[in-house]
């Protein structure tokens, strides 16, 4: 397969191979939907082409990660605000000005870990404990950003839920910290790794900014604030994108999506490189791919559009630096992917399009059932898109759309699939499976 950097180095491709031995972050070994694999399955079902079902305890949109033979996985376990005593009358009273109920008690957040030859569930830890917490959006979970794992440590977000640091050997919690900002409708940005940083945007209705964390003790090390946002509605603010590291232009970039800007940084010092004010856009929530000397983001909510940024840039490029753009059927959820000089997207409600990253002239759209928030896979010559509904439509790549097979499992597909050896890692709302032709 061809190469798809031309100058620039996606930041995972510095530090792992781009391979199906290990996947220790959110969308694979280069962040981009990428694995190297062979012999993946095409067609699958409850009965067919299943290695091994496993039950999840909670429920949770974050995806599977793993290396040397263990999978991790965060979830939340939420207890229902029911299934607590009631407080005596006179406690309630003190409470004049009480506003609606939460409907949850409690929300537990863990982390667990599986087998990957048998799916055998080998440990199930705590991390966090949340009373009362924050309503999410119905879409949502309370554990939705994928975990990194670096070496024996796992990274695990929360938003203003918590932030945790986990030694995988030792199954404890190293460190725990608070990242300030009110996210509205739950977390959703995953960290990224630089050296001995963790990394994490913070796009909140009350404040936005991009803080990293020394990732051995949880102490922050830098903290930029985002460009400064019009508009008075605080809702239309905040975004849940992850940052992608590159190595461009003869520098090392984290560019992260924000509401109205994006923005690439200097992972080190946190120092701002350059900015584009790309619209009104907000709650942004897909990852950023790369191809050539263009970063390609999507906008958001209001009037989504896909941008491609030259990276070579420096200070404000609005006005220099975007290359095209496209504004149809653009998606403000599922993850764009890059195959060869082709960009592959699907929108929130099944839309697949894909377009030359050339000029962004689109090439075909179709309309594919099901409704989408997990970013689709590209490995071993197929495309693979998962909806809500739990199918996944399998296509190959080209100038033509041609369809391969649509499975279907029980349950919703919101999490982002992996790849292990020759087979995926699907996890629903309530199981894991690894999906592959039986021995």
């Amino acid at each position: 397969m061809r190469t798809l950097f031309t100058g620039l180095i996606c930041w995972g491709l510095l530090t792992s191979a781009l391979t199906a031995e290990e996947w220790r972050q959110f969308r694979g070994p280069s962040g981009q939907g990428h694995a190297e694999a062979k012999n993946l399955p095409a067609t699958w079902s409850e009965k067919d082409n299943v290695q091994w079902k496993t039950a999840v305890p909670g429920r949770a949109w974050s995806s599977p990660v793993f290396a040397d033979g263990i999978i991790w996985l965060t979830t939340a376990v939420e207890v229902p605000a029911e299934k607590i005593a009631e407080k005596p009358a006179e406690e309630k009273s003190e409470k004049k000005d009480a506003k609606k109920p939460n409907p949850l008690a409690s929300v537990t957040l863990r982390v667990v870990s599986i087998d990957a030859a048998s799916g055998k569930l080998l440990s199930d830890t705590e991390l966090l404990t949340v009373n009362d917490p924050p309503e999410i959006h119905s879409l949502n979970s309370y554990a939705s950003p994928t975990p990194t794992l670096d070496g024996n440590l796992l990274l695990c977000h929360f938003g203003e839920l918590g932030t945790v640091g986990f030694d995988t050997d030792a199954k404890k919690v190293l460190w725990k910290t608070l990242l300030p900002a009110l996210l509205a409708v739950g977390a959703g940005s995953t960290p990224a790794v630089y050296n001995d940083l963790m990394i994490i945007p913070c796009d909140g209705t009350d404040q936005q900014y991009v803080v990293a964390l020394n990732k051995l003790t949880g102490a922050e090390v830098w903290k930029t604030k985002r460009p400064k946002l019009t508009g008075e509605v605080q809702d239309y603010h905040k975004a849940y994108a992850t940052p992608l590291l590159v190595k461009a232009a003869g520098r090392d970039q984290l560019v992260s999506p924000s509401a109205q800007w994006v923005v690439s940084y200097d992972p080190a010092t946190g120092k701002e490189l350059w900015r584009v004010r790309h619209g009104e856009g907000f709650s942004n929530a897909p990852c950023p791919v790369v191809v050539g000397d263009l970063v390609c983001v999507c906008t958001g909510f209001m009037k989504p559009e896909l941008i491609a940024i030259r990276l070579d840039g420096e200070g404000d490029i609005t006005d220099s630096h975007v290359a095209w753009k496209i504004s149809k059927q653009v998606p403000t959820m599922p993850s764009p992917l890059v195959v060869e000089d082709a960009i592959y997207f699907i929108n929130d409600q099944g839309v697949a399009t894909c377009a030359k990253t050339s000029d962004g002239k689109m090439l075909w759209t179709k309309r594919i059932s099901g409704n989408y928030c997990s970013s689709p896979l590209y490995a071993d010559g197929k495309i693979y898109f998962n909806s809500q509904e739990g199918k996944t439509t399998v296509v190959r790549p080209g100038a033509k759309y041609d369809e391969v097979a649509v499975n279907t499992l029980e349950g919703q597909l919101m999490a982002s699939p992996a790849v292990i050896g020759e087979s995926l890692l699907l996890r629903t709302q309530s199981h894991l499976y690894r999906i592959g032709t039986k021995p």
